[in-house]
């Protein structure tokens, strides 16, 4: 199997190292615009490719490990004139945190393409991040080929596969309504707090008190901008109606808390609400990974 890698950071660079370490790999291939993460790569036998085209030529199955809106232009590229390099019967795949926008505009080109994005990822960025087991028991969303393309879902499969983690199938549209929920909004959330602590009288004081709270509620917002960036560009509309419905969560706590005397039993109820609901996907994440994805799979550019 020849891999070609568009982009290689922290996420492309975690499967790049994985088919490798399984032998799924006979060759892997990338490019990025600046050449750091392949460069940093060839220590572990990648090639680095001097163009996208000498990245993607011969390759079975091409990886775009970019940020969204960096995919949207890659799939502008190869449906067109990078589309000459590549082999008869390539499959084109992605890693990116939104999926409806791209699989989108793969099937206006026609190429036959296969939507992706592993559940896993951390705030870290570039190739230096990149963990051989960083997907390992993590779901990982295809969006199946259309029209149906059985033996291109299936090469996506076997890297998944061999890369230790768990095929999920699901339209781009409940992906995209999925991740708005636990992913999304939780980098908006994280950045209007930050936005809203930072700008406030007392910041300089409160600043040297935060603590774990603080750091594991600002973790997203540390994450990298162009990533973040890309994610609400290509999935605003889910992220807004999920902002609505926590903002009407929000006026109730409002109202509690403005209340003249306040009713410390309802307090103490939705607290314990709202931490059971959590406790309740434990199993889920006994890995202790976030599922969110917001490390820039991609790299420094």
């Amino acid at each position: 199997m020849h891999l070609a890698f568009l982009g290689l950071g922290q996420i492309g660079g975690s499967i790049a190292r994985a088919a490798t370490a399984t032998g799924h790999a006979t060759r892997i291939s990338a490019w990025t615009p600046n050449g750091a993460g392949p460069g940093l790569a060839e220590s572990d036998g990648i090639v680095a490719a001097a163009t996208a085209a000498d990245a993607v030529r011969g390759a079975d199955l091409i990886v775009l490990a970019a940020p969204p809106l960096a995919c949207l232009d890659l799939l502008d590229d190869l449906g067109g004139p990078l589309g000459r390099a590549l082999a008869p019967d390539a499959v084109i795949t992605d890693v990116a945190s939104t999926k409806a926008s791209i699989v989108a505009r793969a099937r206006i080109h026609g190429l036959r393409f296969v939507g992706g994005h592993p559940m896993a990822g951390r705030e870290l960025a570039g190739y230096l991040a990149a963990d051989p087991g960083l997907v390992r028991d993590r779901p990982w969303v295809i969006v199946p080929a259309s029209p149906v393309d059985v033996a291109a879902d299936a090469r996506v499969v076997e890297l998944i596969a061999a890369c230790g983690a768990r095929a999920v199938r699901m339209t781009a549209d409940e992906h995209d309504a999925a991740v708005a929920s636990v992913s999304h909004l939780p980098l908006v959330l994280s950045a209007a707090l930050v936005e809203t602590m930072s700008t406030t009288a007392g910041w300089p004081e409160a600043r040297r008190l935060a603590a774990g709270g603080w750091a594991g509620m600002t973790r997203l917002a540390r994450g990298d901008v162009e990533m973040g960036t890309g994610i609400l560009a290509t999935n605003g509309a889910a992220v807004a109606d999920r902002l609505r419905s926590l903002r009407a969560v929000l006026d109730g706590w409002l109202a509690e808390l403005e209340a003249d005397e306040i009713d410390a039993q309802t307090v103490r109820t939705r607290l314990a609400l709202a931490h059971d609901a959590a406790r309740s996907g434990d199993d889920d994440t006994a890995a202790g990974r976030p599922a969110a994805d917001l490390a820039d799979p991609d790299g420094p550019r």
